[in-house]
C-alpha cells in the first residue's frame, strides 16, 4: 500500500486517513503512509462540544496531525456550536452537514 500510494503521490496523488483516531492502527498507518491529510474520526467531533474526552481526543489528534505537517480534517461538523470550538483547535479544515450538504457531482 505505501508503495502504492507514493507511487501515485508522484503523479500528484494526494491522500487522506480517514477516520483517524477510531483505531489504534491509525497511528501506525501515520507512520507508514505518504499521506497529506488526516480526518478527525466524526465519533469524536459529534460530540465533543459537551463531551472533555471527546474534545481532548480531537485536540491531540489535530496536534499529532501537525507535528506531521498533514492537514487536518473534522469530520461530522453538524451543528454550529462546533465551528468555533474546532478554529479555536487550530484544525484546519471541517465537514458534515452544518458546513454544506451533500451534492451530484455536477453541481
Amino acid at each position: 500500500t505505501a508503495r502504492l500510494v507514493a507511487s501515485l503521490g508522484e503523479l500528484g496523488v494526494q491522500f487522506a486517513l480517514d477516520d483517524f483516531g477510531a483505531g489504534m492502527s491509525s497511528f501506525a498507518y501515520l507512520k507508514n503512509l505518504p499521506v497529506q491529510f488526516i480526518k478527525i474520526d466524526g465519533s469524536f467531533v459529534r460530540s465533543m462540544a459537551t463531551n472533555h474526552v471527546d474534545r481532548t481526543m480531537v485536540e491531540v489528534i489535530n496536534r499529532v496531525g501537525h507535528e506531521f505537517k498533514l492537514t487536518t480534517i473534522a469530520e461530522h461538523v453538524e451543528t454550529a456550536e462546533l465551528i468555533p470550538i474546532l478554529r479555536e483547535i487550530g484544525v484546519d479544515l471541517m465537514q458534515g452537514y452544518e458546513i454544506n450538504r451533500p451534492k451530484p457531482l455536477e453541481q
